[in-house]
């Protein structure tokens, strides 16, 4: 699914579609899932429906479903060059910049 030309709704009915499927592959009911991630099972039918919900639910059925490494191509750590670096000083960035624009 090409993500770029996508709404936020059609991406949370994404991740609800493939929350379902972790869960189904391994053959857990909802209240199974929900049991093992400490959540209530209308949060799992929520979120497989595509309804918003809290970043921290995610990472429990994440942890639930055997899924929590799948944070790193979720989200890779970002790379710093080694110009960066040394620019850095060993600080890393608190904050980002006001830009000129406003």
């Amino acid at each position: 699914m090409a993500m770029a030309s996508t709404t936020d709704i059609e991406v949370l009915q994404e991740i609800g579609d493939r929350l379902r499927t972790y869960r189904l592959q391994r053959n857990l009911a909802q209240a199974d899932l929900a049991a093992r991630a400490g959540v209530n099972r209308t949060t799992i039918r929520d979120i497989e429906a595509g309804k918003d919900s809290q970043l921290s639910t995610l990472v429990k059925l994440l942890r639930a479903l055997g899924r929590l490494e799948d944070i790193d191509a979720f989200l890779p750590k970002p790379s710093v060059s080694p110009i960066q670096l040394m620019k850095s000083q060993g600080k890393p960035r608190q904050r980002a910049r006001k830009s000129a624009d406003g």
